[in-house]
């Protein structure tokens, strides 16, 4: 599959974000100040020919750079998208990292209100965004999720940033396979084997572009949930191995649905969550536009 880049906005107007529809870097992450730091990145340095670059930064899917006041992002960011893409089409190489040393894997095991749901963190990126499989036959686009349910007591794997929230049946306690499955997923790492399929985002519509066309097709309120979700209740959750994904506003009855997914999903205390947590500051935030808050899988 050929590379599509797409530019993406940042919080930093000098910032921006080229994101590919595929992998460019698995796990690792690097950031160049200048075209000598950047003598392992044949990908950095020739970004660092153009005058207007002042740094490069290489993670997951995409590229960042950060420019010189000479120039606006709009004059030239067609153009710097299409040197990205001609050379990753070319097969040219992103990191040469022979020499680097080998960064040590870490993975360790967190409790989650979830009595089902354990949360294995990484000290490396491990996806681009959240993906959530509740079968074999869900995960095929992921390998990873795939050999996690080799295991007879995997119910489902939801994966993000850099942990894996793990549900269990509850034929077996944690107790019993917490080992076995952070030294699994400690090994499949350190091997480099991928964590999902290079075209996953684009097939899952999940692509940066993809999501972003979606949030323009919905109408204000509906985004402004999204926005409260995403800057206030999305870091509370992940934080706990899981995540509540907007999934739409009826503005008639004023009911927001929600996606409860990973250790969210199935926790006896989503609905004080939803109830006392949500919907609460949904109200408080957006007044009468909101009535109540529902999860259409709780």
């Amino acid at each position: 599959m050929n590379f599509k880049i797409t530019p993406q906005e940042t919080s930093n107007p000098k910032i921006l974000k080229f994101e590919a529809n595929q992998f460019i870097l698995q796990y690792d992450s690097f950031e160049y100040s200048n075209i000598d730091e950047a003598k392992e990145s044949p990908l950095a340095q020739q970004l660092f020919y153009l005058p207007f670059v002042k740094k490069v930064y290489l993670s997951g899917n995409f590229v960042a750079i950060e420019r010189y006041d000479i120039v606006e992002w709009e004059a030239v960011k067609a153009e710097v998208s299409s040197q990205i893409e001609a050379y990753l089409n070319k097969g040219g190489p992103v990191v040469n990292a022979k020499n680097k040393a080998k960064e040590a894997v870490t993975v360790y095991a967190e409790s989650t209100p979830n009595p089902s749901v354990l949360k294995f963190v990484a000290n490396k990126n491990l996806v681009p965004t959240s993906f959530e499989f509740n079968s074999i036959e869900e995960a095929k686009l992921s390998p990873f999720a795939t050999a996690l349910f080799q295991f007879p007591f995997v119910k489902s794997v939801f994966i993000d940033k850099n942990y894996v929230s793990i549900t269990k049946f509850d034929v077996i306690e944690w107790e019993e396979i917490t080992l076995e499955l952070r030294t699994f997923i400690k090994n499949y790492i350190e091997q480099k084997k991928d964590m999902i399929s290079s075209n996953a985002a684009e097939s899952l519509d999940k692509t940066t572009a993809q999501l972003d066309k979606v949030y323009e097709g919905l109408d204000d309120t509906s985004k402004e949930i999204i926005n409260i979700l995403e800057e206030y209740i999305r870091p509370a959750v992940a934080s706990d191995g899981g995540n509540i994904a907007f999934e739409s506003y009826n503005p008639e009855t004023k009911l927001v649905k929600v996606i409860l997914q990973g250790a969210c999903s199935g926790c006896p205390s989503s609905t004080f969550t939803l109830k006392n947590g949500i919907e609460n500051m949904l109200k408080q935030m957006m007044g009468s536009k909101i009535e109540a808050v529902e999860a259409i899988n709780a």
